[in-house]
């Protein structure tokens, strides 16, 4: 493939960088996206797997039938197999009518299976034999049935280690790994890391009409040596970090070094569950400055108004805020905070119509929460990305505060 074939498909799929590794895996993807065989795909969490089965299906054969992604990590245990493969009218309680599984709606297509060393042991036997036969049966059926799917599955799990323990089958191990796909982390990409964060920080400007943050030479240093233990993911979180909470535009190493939490550092290929610790850890931080940033855009907003007023170009009444989305004693401080100041806020104080209250990290976290998933028509993908955070580690969250999907 000519580096200008390659080019093309990093800007079709949105691709950012040009490190070795990366080029590899996707050469890869490409080379194998005309046959039908089984592609697994690995890489630490925030490494950017979702854009491979994209491409492979895209250079496939199928690209014009169905192309269905699946988080297996996102889906109770109770209802993974009704997922993927259907099930039949009363088959157990809800059941109210026959329904497809994703594997009888991708029939023709590709089915990408995301976590899939999440899937419990039963459900990996299923999937066992949906590979070597193409047959399946609906949960509470017994009437076998035909599908022509490729199977595209990613992980960031250390699946032999999981064998080992019993947790994985080893024969769907080598069924998925036909052509293995290892996606590089961030820190082997160094040349890519300052290219990324600037894309991360113009597209934050951009949405919120704020100057974009610039970095200088000892800030850019760090960046570039940081480990990245949440790989692209992480340096999203950070680069909207700064961008919502620092007044300066132009950002100096003692500045950033303030966002990025000491980490012990590893060379295991592998860390899924360490990476699933960081999530939980910084998800209460992302979704709080969540809230910092629409409070922002509110105060800019009325601000814009109060000029116009002033002006004599605005002569209707300002409206009144909503309640819930001022917060006192932070407000005044928001432009100076730093993000030890703000991560350690362990209250947020809400101004009602009739007196003050105050809230608490959780209330306010199941609130912005649940705004998300209003505005989404409780779509968890869509809410997920409004919140800046990934979709499993908004289910996770929302099982911690004890919210429902309606």
């Amino acid at each position: 493939m000519t580096a200008n074939e390659l080019l093309s498909v990093k800007q079709r799929f949105g691709i950012i960088g040009n490190t070795e590794a990366l080029n590899s895996a996707l050469e890869v993807a490409i080379r194998v996206a005309p046959t039908d065989l089984s592609v697994l795909v690995t890489g630490e969490s925030g490494v950017g797997k979702e854009f491979f089965p994209k491409i492979i299906h895209d250079f496939s054969a199928r690209k014009h039938n169905k192309y269905i992604p699946v988080n297996c990590g996102a889906i109770p245990e109770g209802t993974i197999d009704s997922e993927l493969f259907g099930h039949e009218k009363g088959s157990f309680t809800g059941a109210i009518e026959s329904r497809k599984g994703y594997f009888e709606e991708a029939d023709g297509g590709t089915i990408f299976l995301d976590e899939v060393g999440e899937l419990p042991i039963s459900t990996q036997v299923r999937l066992l034999r949906v590979l070597q036969t193409g047959e399946f049966m609906r949960v509470g059926s017994t009437k076998v049935q035909k599908t022509n799917v490729r199977v595209v599955a990613a992980t960031n799990n250390d699946l032999m280690r999981a064998i080992a323990e019993g947790r994985f089958r080893e024969d769907l191990y080598y069924r998925l790994n036909t052509v293995p796909i290892a996606v590089p982390p961030l820190r082997e990409r160094k040349g890519d890391i300052y290219i990324l964060f600037r894309k991360f920080a113009s597209d934050v400007a951009t949405q919120y009409r704020m100057p974009a943050i610039n970095l200088d030479e000892s800030a850019r240093a760090l960046l570039e040596n940081y480990h990245w233990r949440g790989n692209i993911r992480q340096l999203k979180n950070v680069a909207e970090q700064i961008s919502a909470v620092e007044q300066s535009r132009d950002i100096t190493a003692d500045i950033l070094r303030r966002y990025l939490p000491d980490e012990v550092y590893t060379t295991h290929p592998m860390m899924g569950d360490a990476q699933r610790e960081y999530e939980d850890m910084n998800t209460e931080r992302e979704l709080l400055y969540k809230i910092l940033f629409d409070m922002r855009n509110d105060i800019n907003e009325l601000k814009r108004m109060m000029s116009r007023a002033m002006a004599g170009e605005e002569r209707e009444p300002m409206p009144t805020p909503p309640p819930h989305r001022e917060v006192v004693g932070l407000l005044p401080e928001a432009s100076h905070t730093s993000a030890h100041r703000f991560e350690g806020s362990e209250t947020v104080e809400f101004i009602d119509d009739e007196q003050p209250r105050e809230l608490s990290k959780e209330d306010a976290q199941r609130a912005q929460i649940m705004r998300a998933l209003r505005n989404n028509n409780f779509r968890r993908k869509d809410a997920a990305r409004e919140l800046f955070i990934s979709e499993r580690t908004l289910y996770r969250r929302m099982k911690a505060l004890g919210i429902d999907e309606e």
